[in-house]
């Protein structure tokens, strides 16, 4: 503690003013010679100046990237043409996200159940890593699989 309060003296610079207090060791300096067995002391420890930095801005960057965020946005807005649907889907997703947290930290509340849960996914992801990733053949597999699916999606099949 007296080494810690030393340092923090040192470094504000009032060290001249309180009496020296004896050099307390530091980690042993980093290098090949043979300065590297003689450990370093408080007193040699480097002094941190202090600064005054201001931080200031002559940029407009952010101002122009932000109103052309807004004109996207609003270009976008009037290319939808179902507004009322898009409304409908983007607060369902909203009540979707807010239910799922709530489900969520139900869960979490119930003693033991997490960690069940931590059993089952962990048990599962070795499952997984057995299956499709550990052997060549079912990584080919696995490959296909996906991109059968990617062609679902996209609907080119």
């Amino acid at each position: 503690m007296a080494a810690a309060t030393a340092y923090t003296v040192a470094l504000l610079g009032a060290a001249a003013a309180a009496p020296a207090p004896r050099p307390a060791l530091l980690p042993r300096r980093a290098c090949a010679c043979a300065c590297a067995l003689q450990p370093l002391r408080l007193h040699e420890a480097p002094r941190l100046s202090l600064l005054r930095v201001r931080a200031a801005s002559d940029d407009t960057s952010t101002s122009a990237s932000g109103d052309e965020l807004v004109a996207d946005l609003k270009a976008k807005w009037d290319g939808i043409e179902d507004k009322p649907t898009f409304l409908l889907y983007s607060g369902g997703a909203v009540v979707a996200l807010w239910l799922t947290t709530v489900v969520v930290g139900a869960i979490n509340s119930v003693p033991l159940l997490p960690k069940i849960l931590e059993l089952v996914g962990l048990g599962y992801t070795g499952w997984f890593v057995y299956r499709y990733l550990l052997f060549k053949e079912s990584r080919k597999e696995l490959a296909s699989d996906i991109e059968t699916l990617k062609k679902k999606i996209a609907g080119t099949e």
